[in-house]
């Protein structure tokens, strides 16, 4: 493994456990779920980490807290993204 594949996004982590446990899976679209993840990440800053144990000493509670809510709002705003997309998508088949 070199250096630079352990460079990834903190966001992209998150992003999935929020809505794995958040997110009612869309069982008519097998690519809801990760459409959702990757909408919702476009609108978060990244945040370049190499390993997860290093946000442990730099990141304040109150930092925490305000990425958390950053996410549930861009995760939100995603399922409607996607809602109406589909709804738009459907309506021109019809």
């Amino acid at each position: 493994m070199s250096e630079f594949e352990t460079i990834q996004n903190y966001y992209k982590k998150l992003v999935i456990n929020y809505v794995k446990t958040n997110i009612q899976p869309d069982n008519s679209d097998v690519n809801y779920l990760a459409d959702v993840v990757c909408v919702a990440l476009n609108h978060l800053p990244p945040r370049y980490i190499r390993y997860e144990v290093d946000m442990a000493f730099y990141l304040s509670p109150v930092e925490r807290q305000e990425m958390d809510a950053k996410i549930k709002s861009a995760v939100e705003d995603a399922v409607l993204f996607i809602k109406k997309s589909t709804q738009k998508i459907q309506k021109k088949k019809a």
